[in-house]
């Protein structure tokens, strides 16, 4: 790959990363407290600083480094994750869905924000490609990581909801998966079932629920 482009690549991406990873673990974190744990206030994590949520393996270099190995075919990475006491939420089970689905709502909200920038701007007729494709990246990137995290399976987001949904014994016998999770879903990344079955199709919904969201503002400009 070009040195150039890919050093463009990365100062587009850059700051819709860090957003998002940071909105996303802050919104986990705010929502805890909410419902009674302040696990993450206590330890300084209920902050928008993006350096207290970068890991810098799972958020820096395997990202880089997949980037690299694949030609930006396949990218992943992972932020350090804010520390819940789930046992501290007045009602766990229940308020432990809303804890989960904070952080995935927060980077729908980022996408949709993003959207409406991109419309702003071209309102105001600015043509500088950087900012236009920094706004898709910001889009691109919020909506990766509201679908990921909704995979139904522990340790994601997806997975602490359906267990907070389902029945007690059902939701014991998903929570078991969770020491195990994170490699299941590698396994299910790397072999593209994840990429087949969820990711592209409820991309592509959410994607239309965007541009439902946007059409008032892309109207305008029409």
């Amino acid at each position: 790959m070009d040195p150039s482009q890919l050093i463009q690549t990365v100062l587009i991406y850059a700051l819709p990363v860090l957003f998002a990873i940071t909105v996303h673990e802050a919104a986990h974190g705010y929502a805890a407290r909410h419902f009674g744990d302040s696990t993450a206030w206590m330890q300084g994590r209920l902050t928008l600083n993006p350096l207290k949520h970068i890991d810098p393996m799972g958020t820096i270099l395997m990202p880089l480094l997949l980037y690299f190995a694949t030609s930006g075919a396949f990218l992943f990475g992972y932020a350090k994750p804010v520390p819940v006491h789930f046992a501290n939420l007045r009602n766990p089970k229940r308020d432990m869905v809303w804890v989960a689905l904070a952080g995935p709502g927060a980077n729908l909200l980022q996408a949709l924000l993003w959207g409406i920038l991109f419309y702003l701007l071209a309102a105001g007729n600015v043509t500088e490609r950087f900012f236009m494709e920094m706004c898709r990246a910001g889009m691109l990137t919020n909506v990766v990581m509201f679908v990921f995290n909704l995979f139904p399976l522990p340790p994601l987001d997806g997975g602490r909801i359906l267990v907070g949904m389902l029945p007690w014994r059902q939701a014991v016998m998903v929570s078991r998966i969770e020491p195990w999770g994170f490699f299941i879903v590698m396994g299910l990344v790397v072999t593209g079932v994840v990429s087949a079955l969820w990711m592209r199709p409820l991309m592509g919904l959410t994607f239309d629920l965007l541009e439902i969201l946007l059409w008032p503002l892309s109207s305008l400009l029409h």
